[in-house]
């Protein structure tokens, strides 16, 4: 019996692997040509290009694939009972993550047409493996904030946007890139956030508190600094808490456990507690909501870019699979209904990346019309594009059939971060 074979396999797409998510992605070009300056077009379309290659390539997808299936895993504690409040990491969520930092999707703020070249990056990043996404987009929002205390903002936006990622927990002025992480939400109060319990006690040195309290969501907690709101004697109010100190100890940071969430897996988001926490003011009292605003627009914008690279890269899988899946004498493509659903589905994708890359192009230009239009279009376009995101994933999905409800295909991985965009950010 041996030497029969019961069926040989025929009409299955190859993989979609060993290609340019950028030059391929016809929308997203456009978009960056329309918003990029002529001087300064060739350079950032080549570092696109590449950034698109590595990112289409079946090595950076097999990382993706592996640090969504191997999870982060908290440590609270050493072997010898030390108190040590770390996250593990599979290798492949560093690998990825230390790309993304050297591709400057941190580093946007001080780079000629660093808007639109960063959300073209950020969008086709998001294609990969989006759980990375959450630490490059707090490090990149974190610099409006900074930047109501200049003296902070001299010390820190340096490392927040380099091209260097370096995981080790260690004093921020010894290394030469850092991450953030955000804190602001807790368990009585969710987006409201005027309804804070965690308190913040000045120290003698002057700009300096000792926190207690908690936070029910905290994003990113291995990062090496965090914003976060506590409230002061003023009023709700902004602080910067470094994991460690110039000392070289580490800050009470107590890490009580890992969220279980639907998607977003490899991705760590942390429930921690403060007490006696050392934290540095920024801004002034009372005036917390006011000065991390800036953060949580930026952070909406990625919101919103983070959910159109999804639909490009649903649409893509369903669009590759129909050109060469055939059924009832034909192509899949060649389907009038079927042309009509992924023609829709293009339609909402491309107008999603359109709509991102236009206020990225607002944030290089900085005028005061355009600041306006940020006000009002950050939150809607936020609002809507992540609101779409997840129906256009799940049609798209549909595309496949049974196979796209299988977990190889890598649609339900989609599908289960595609409602995340639309809850992170208010």
């Amino acid at each position: 019996m041996a030497g029969f074979s019961t069926h040989t396999v025929t009409n299955q797409p190859p993989p979609l692997a060993g290609y340019d998510l950028f030059a391929t992605d016809r929308a997203l070009v456009d978009a960056v040509e329309r918003h990029t300056p002529d001087e300064r077009l060739d350079e950032v379309r080549a570092e696109l290009s590449a950034l698109g290659r590595a990112g289409g390539s079946a090595q950076l997808q097999e990382w993706g694939a592996q640090a969504n299936e191997q999870p982060p895993r908290i440590r609270t504690h050493d072997r010898y009972g030390h108190r040590i409040d770390e996250v593990e990491f599979h290798p492949a969520w560093h690998r990825l993550l230390g790309k993304g930092v050297s591709a400057g999707l941190t580093g946007a703020w001080a780079r000629p047409a660093g808007h639109v070249r960063r959300a073209a990056g950020f969008l086709l990043w998001s294609q990969v493996e989006a759980g990375t996404c959450c630490p490059l987009s707090m490090t990149h929002a974190a610099v409006p904030a900074l930047r109501a205390d200049p003296a902070l903002a001299a010390r820190w936006e340096p490392r927040v946007t380099s091209t260097v990622y370096d995981p080790e927990l260690r004093p921020a002025a010894g290394k030469p890139g850092a991450l953030f992480g955000m804190g602001m939400t807790e368990k009585q109060g969710g987006s409201d956030v005027r309804a804070n319990s965690t308190r913040a006690r000045p120290l003698a040195e002057e700009g300096t508190y000792a926190l207690t309290g908690h936070k029910w969501f905290c994003s990113a907690p291995m990062s090496d600094a965090f914003l976060v709101l506590a409230q002061a004697s003023e009023g709700l109010t902004c602080f910067l808490v470094p994991r460690v100190l110039d000392d070289g100890t580490r800050n009470v940071f107590l890490l009580q456990r890992l969220k279980d969430k639907l998607g977003n897996r490899s991705n760590a988001s942390a429930e921690v507690e403060f007490d006696g926490t050392w934290a540095r003011r920024v801004g002034e009292e009372g005036r917390g909501v006011r000065t991390i605003i800036g953060m949580v627009a930026a952070s909406r914008l990625d919101c919103a870019l983070g959910s159109a690279g999804l639909m490009r890269q649903a649409v893509a899988r369903a669009v590759h699979h129909c050109a060469y899946r055939e059924a009832f004498g034909g192509r899949l493509l060649d389907k009038p209904l079927m042309r009509n659903v992924l023609a829709d589905l293009a339609l909402e994708s491309e107008a999603a990346t359109a709509l991102a890359l236009r206020l990225a192009a607002a944030y290089d230009d900085g005028g005061e019309r355009e600041r306006a239009f940020l006000r009002l279009a950050v939150p809607a376009a936020k609002y809507w594009i992540t609101k779409r995101c997840a129906p256009v994933v799940v049609e798209a999905a549909e595309c496949l059939g049974g196979n796209g409800y299988v977990e190889e295909s890598g649609m339900p991985r989609l599908v289960r971060e595609s409602p995340l965009n639309s809850v992170w950010e208010g």
